[in-house]
């Protein structure tokens, strides 16, 4: 309720980072586009020849950014731009629309009703999360972007850094210059660094139940 809103100076521009798996949507997207694109089948063997990094990874033995590789290695090398392309706009269409956090889509709605800008952050490749941002409304979406190679076909490797922890604040701020992050919402290690640099940063979980529970929106007052 609007009654409920502090209130900011007039004029000025808000913005809101959003982390995508895990805060706006349950769980991981990743493996299910995989899944899409080369098959239950082929996923699963990629998966058993990739297990001892996986598993490394869950023990924290392992990089999140080596392990995520080794497995866009093995499911995406050789395949085309177009290919991932056109898989990536029906997965955003068909697929990232289940599952969505009802209350942290609601928060979202909440920002673009208020003229904020915000801006999606995710360790997702932005193949898939880029389309869905831009039909959601967000004003730019910052990811893990996917090399290829000069005919167009992936390598398997980033182009640049997982956007993940460190690399999601530092995209960030090379993208809001001079301005300030006001809002940031997230719900693991990979977002503190966002968190921290925001005015407001909310880890979302249980404690806040998943985004239900979070303090009120600020309101702009008229300046005088």
């Amino acid at each position: 309720m609007r009654s409920d809103l502090q209130l900011q100076p007039l004029g000025t521009t808000v913005w809101a980072a959003f982390d995508f798996d895990g805060t706006l949507r349950h769980g991981d997207s990743l493996v299910g586009f995989l899944r899409d694109l080369v098959g239950p089948a082929s996923l699963g063997a990629a998966l058993a020849c990739e297990a001892p990094w996986l598993l490394g990874y869950a023990a924290g033995w392992v990089g999140n950014d080596v392990a995520k590789q080794r497995l866009l290695r093995r499911c995406l090398r050789g395949l085309p731009r177009a290919r991932l392309q056109q898989a990536g706009q029906r997965f955003a269409a068909e697929k990232l629309p289940r599952g969505l956090r009802v209350p942290m889509i609601e928060r979202l709605r909440a920002h673009q009703a208020a003229g904020h800008h915000c801006v999606l952050v995710t360790a997702s490749p932005s193949l898939y999360t880029a389309p869905w941002a831009h039909a959601m409304g967000f004003r730019a979406t910052i990811g893990t972007e996917l090399e290829f190679d000069p005919q167009g076909l992936a390598s398997g490797r980033f182009d640049g850094l997982n956007c993940w922890g460190p690399e999601k604040a530092r995209r960030l701020r090379d993208m809001l210059g001079e301005q300030a992050l006001d809002y940031a919402y997230g719900d693991t290690r990979g977002d503190r660094e966002m968190l921290a640099m925001a005015r407001r940063g909310w880890l979302v979980g249980r404690s806040n139940g998943w985004g239900e529970r979070l303090p009120a929106l600020e309101a702009q007052q008229e300046p005088g």
